[in-house]
């Protein structure tokens, strides 16, 4: 198994560069400014079928044109000019349409698949609850089959994608009864926007992602028929793990244009500030670090297509097992996002006081990265995971 990028791949990549530095870099700052959620240029990005790299040609997809590792790399390249975007497109197609494409029923395929794929609508995964982050197994919404319709109630948070004026569908965890032995039986429901009961709360005002969708959501007596159940009850706890090994690897793409940006940066500016009669680049104390960034990015970047590579060759069962996939996933998010968070420290570093002004897009790298180690499982959880890869009986 080589992870090296095909000839196709690195052709595809220029075509999302130019796409994302025509359409995306020249607003992403006023975006940022006005928490604005850019709608259009969503839709723009399913006109260049970025949601479809992963879904078949009868929903519109890619087919066998398109693959895990194209959608790490169109993540890799709109993430590089904005973040906000790269998590927009990251979210939109590994938690919104990967979880209907592997667990959705032919019929409710064919329902949501086709206007999710060409990017006409968006959708959304509520697993984290105010209770339930990391230990997601505290799920604490519940839904009650009453007659023919679930009925939901709870709240999830920090779920993106969930509220905008083109979301049209979230998938939320609940509890659907309880097992032998008091655990809970933990199912995935489809809950659509505008449903009676379901509510997509005021917007977050959060550090970073400022051009995101992001809601917490409430359920009071939220009434959905029955067949809006996505795969086999009870088996919503398995589903949402397995949700989460692909997006940690699209996380980690995130993570790398970030890296990315932070090099770009450094090294325009470090050869264009004059101090003491020449550039600050030729000064070794920050030479060095720039550097560091250097190692970091080739590491992460080989990190996370080693992983996709993976996920991509168990596709027709003979590749990567899903025990080396997972240590894989978990190791390149580990790494990738706590190197995006130090090449951000960095690249501030390097811009000095302008580095602290919002006159510079460095700024908002810096605000933006550090939720990379939060999201789709904090770097603890990775840790333990890895561990437990390992053999050791972390708990």
């Amino acid at each position: 198994m080589t992870y090296e990028l095909s000839r196709e791949h690195e052709e595809f990549r220029r075509s999302v560069r130019e796409f994302a530095e025509a359409e995306i870099a020249p607003h992403a700052a006023q975006w940022d400014r006005d928490h604005h959620f850019p709608v259009d240029v969503v839709q723009k990005m399913g006109k260049l079928g970025l949601f479809g790299l992963t879904s078949p040609e009868e929903y519109g997809g890619a087919g066998e044109d398109g693959d895990f590792t194209s959608l790490c790399v169109a993540i890799e390249e709109i993430g590089r000019v904005d973040q906000s975007m790269g998590i927009t497109l990251e979210a939109a197609v590994g938690l919104g349409i990967n979880p209907i494409l592997t667990f959705g029923s032919k019929e409710q395929q064919d329902t949501w698949l086709p206007d999710l794929v060409s990017g006409e609508k968006l959708a959304g995964f509520g697993l984290t609850e105010p209770g339930a982050g990391s230990d997601a197994g505290a799920t604490r919404t519940k839904a009650e089959l009453v007659g023919d319709e679930w009925v939901v109630n709870g709240s999830k948070q920090f779920i993106t994608n969930s509220g905008s004026e083109i979301t049209s569908v979230v998938t939320v965890t609940a509890r659907t009864g309880t097992r032998e032995g008091g655990k809970p039986e933990i199912s995935t429901i489809m809950v659509p926007a505008g449903t009676p009961g379901f509510t997509a709360e005021k917007a977050y005002d959060k550090l970073g992602w400022h051009a995101s969708d992001t809601h917490p959501l409430s359920f009071e007596d939220a009434r959905v028929p029955a067949d809006h159940l996505l795969g086999e009850r009870g088996r919503g706890y398995a589903q949402f793990l397995a949700t989460l090994d692909d997006g940690r690897v699209a996380i980690a793409a995130l993570a790398v244009g970030c890296i990315q940006a932070c090099l770009d940066m450094s090294v325009q500016y470090a050869g264009e500030r004059q101090t003491f009669g020449g550039p600050i680049g030729r000064k070794q104390g920050l030479a060095f670090q720039i550097s560091d960034i250097e190692v970091m990015l080739h590491a992460s970047r080989l990190l996370t297509y080693r992983a996709a590579a993976m996920k991509d060759s168990m596709v027709d069962g003979r590749g990567a097992s899903m025990k080396e996939f997972k240590q894989a996933a978990a190791v390149a998010k580990l790494y990738a996002t706590e190197s995006a968070v130090t090449a951000t420290r960095i690249a501030t570093q390097v811009f000095g006081g302008y580095g602290f002004m919002e006159e510079y897009p460095v700024t908002r790298f810096y605000r933006d990265a550090k939720v990379l180690e939060i999201g789709e499982g904090t770097s603890e959880v990775q840790r333990m995971l890895i561990a437990r890869g390992l053999g050791l009986p972390v708990e």
